[in-house]
């Protein structure tokens, strides 16, 4: 059974923001030629760690830091949940024996001895940065190799309407950009237009990790009657992300990348940019939205 600390949460509910999540700063601000001085809410952006315990068939135990990510407090232990598995490094819950928050940017996670996967891809330490998440993952060969698989499912549709319908329900939901102005979101949803959950970080990449740690927590992996809006552009990390967690459709406020529209080509997933109260650009699956 997983131990986890501090205890897993699980409403769905959008709630308010940690105050470990925000910060305030004396700004001038100059409006209509009226220069005025007051306190402004910034997003925090600090280093999580993320250290990892498993066994290694040469070496034995073997602890090490895997990951170090610019994040905003908050929904830590999913984050660290959704990268593991959206790198593949997990498949299952049952294979996290541990999780501890030992201090406030530092998670420890020991695995079921069990656990396989491509250690060699961890002889090096993956820096993630809030802007562009994990370098090197450039070509779809890589994903195949990692053993991520075409989405099979073809049943999950939506209508135009129920897409659009979504996107206005975003700024009501997005708590802490209505305070700081300054996070990108990751909002699940289902066929009837409906936010089931959402996560919002600094980093749009770990804000896709906090909502798929989220989803892992509730078994709702794989996603094949859900789907995922993000608030900004479609980046070619953020389909593999949806890739790993078998989400057919992904929707974004922004345009996608040539590599993100390949991918979604090469996996069967439909990926929607440019969604606004107008309509949309479809760049693959259009099969699953319908008028």
């Amino acid at each position: 059974m997983l131990k986890c600390k501090p205890t897993c949460t699980t409403d769905s509910e959008p709630m308010s923001p940690p105050p470990s999540s925000r910060s305030t700063t004396k700004v001038i601000r100059w409006r209509d030629g009226v220069r005025t001085e007051l306190d402004d809410t910034l997003a925090v952006e600090e280093p999580l760690e993320i250290r990892l315990g498993y066994r290694d068939s040469r070496k034995g135990r073997v602890h090490k830091s895997i990951a170090i990510t610019m994040r905003t407090p908050g929904d830590d232990i999913a984050l660290a949940l959704g990268f593991l598995y959206s790198e593949s490094i997990i498949s299952t819950l049952d294979l996290v024996v541990s999780l501890e928050q030992s201090a406030e940017n530092v998670i420890r996670i020991e695995l079921h001895d069990d656990a396989t996967f491509d250690a060699v891809r961890l002889e090096r330490n993956f820096y993630v940065t809030s802007s562009c998440g994990v370098c090197g993952k450039s070509s779809l060969e890589s994903l195949s190799l990692a053993g991520f698989s075409t989405v099979q499912d073809d049943s999950f549709q939506v209508s135009l309407a129920k897409l659009q319908h979504v996107l206005l329900q975003l700024p009501e939901q997005q708590k802490l950009f209505q305070l700081t102005g300054g996070n990108h979101a990751t909002a699940l949803f289902d066929t009837n237009g409906n936010i089931i959950h959402l996560t919002e970080d600094v980093g749009r990449h770990n804000a896709m990790d906090k909502l798929i740690g989220h989803c892992l927590q509730q078994k709702l992996l794989p996603l094949s009657q859900h789907a995922i809006l993000v608030s900004g552009r479609a980046s070619f990390e953020l389909m593999q992300k949806a890739l790993a967690a078998g989400c057919p459709l992904l929707a974004a406020v922004g345009a996608p990348s040539s590599l993100a529209v390949e991918l979604a080509k090469e996996y069967n997933i439909t990926l929607v940019g440019f969604l606004n109260d107008n309509g949309c650009n479809i760049y693959n699956g259009a099969f699953r939205i319908t008028d």
